[in-house]
């Protein structure tokens, strides 16, 4: 079994993602800003791309980003769109741009768009890009509706979503959205801690309601990772709560990963789904049994704590 790591040790981090730099420049900044950044692949303009689309809300202005990757430079190609929340019509539009010189169209309708606290909708929109009369990305539910407008068909190699960053702020509870496996619902992700007052501080990760990682001692368990089962599919969770704990109120955020992995057992009495080992270690808690096949999607929250 993984063993939760102790201070002295560093996050560790899954093998795909130890080469990128976690940095403020990538993730946001302490502006209060939400921001919801995913990365698809996809065919477009004869090339397989990533694509980013960034989802940022704030006070006084909603917008959405489309970045297209250009493998030949650090220059990508971007199509930025207000979508202000005093004007209805900017809920509805259409927008085009060029990418190696292809054209490229972006239609959206967000005017029924279902907009919690966060950046990102959760439902009754749709997001299209259309390059060379196929929809290559299609974000949303509302596809019938995106293929009638955009007069198009569907890509033949579907969009497949890579990773996705969300900056998060809160007092106590910091909440997300993610698929684990594209072929399933989406899952309600909630971290709350306890870090203030004359008890140890604590920490919950729950997914879908159910308490799967319990972390008492935090002020020496503010690095670790443990891995559940969710849906019968294994997660990994990594955390680096340190600046929560050891850092200036409002200076610094947590960093939490998710991502899809195999399960590690220590041993066969494990492989009930029941909590394993003694306190300070890291078993599984299972949801239901037996993993499906892995995922490439991984999920970074950063939450921020606000006073």
């Amino acid at each position: 079994m993984n063993k939760i790591l102790q201070a002295e040790d560093s996050l560790a981090t899954p093998s795909c993602f130890s080469g990128e730099k976690l940095t403020e420049d990538t993730i946001g900044n302490k502006s209060g800003q939400c921001t919801v950044a995913c990365v698809y692949q996809t065919k477009l303009a004869g090339l397989c791309r990533n694509v980013t689309v960034i989802w940022s809300k704030n006070l006084i202005n909603h917008s959405l980003s489309i970045m297209v990757e250009n493998p030949n430079s650090e220059n990508h190609y971007t199509c930025k769109i207000d979508l202000k929340p005093w004007h209805f019509w900017s809920k509805k539009g259409f927008k085009s741009f060029e990418v190696d010189g292809t054209r490229v169209d972006v239609f959206w309708d967000l005017r029924s768009a279902k907009l919690s606290d966060g950046s990102e909708p959760s439902g009754d929109y749709y997001v299209a890009v259309v390059c060379d009369e196929e929809v290559v990305l299609l974000l949303g539910d509302c596809k019938k509706e995106a293929y009638r407008r955009t007069k198009s068909r569907p890509s033949l190699i579907d969009a497949t979503l890579m990773t996705k960053r969300e900056n998060v702020f809160g007092k106590k509870c910091y909440c997300t959205r993610a698929k684990f496996d594209e072929r399933r619902k989406e899952h309600d992700i909630v971290v709350e801690h306890s870090i203030s007052g004359c008890k140890d501080p604590e920490m919950w990760i729950s997914i879908d309601g159910i308490v799967l990682i319990h972390v008492t001692n935090l002020q020496w368990k503010f690095r670790g990772n443990e891995t559940v089962l969710v849906n019968r599919a294994p997660v990994q969770v990594f955390w680096d709560v340190h600046d929560w704990l050891f850092g200036s109120p409002g200076s610094g955020h947590a960093v939490f990963i998710f991502k899809p992995g195999a399960l590690d057992y220590g041993s066969d009495d494990d492989r009930d789904g029941s909590a394993g080992g003694a306190e300070g270690e890291s078993g599984y808690y299972s949801v239901q049994s037996r993993a499906q096949p892995v995922s490439e999607f991984c999920l970074f929250l950063y939450a921020w704590k606000v006073e």
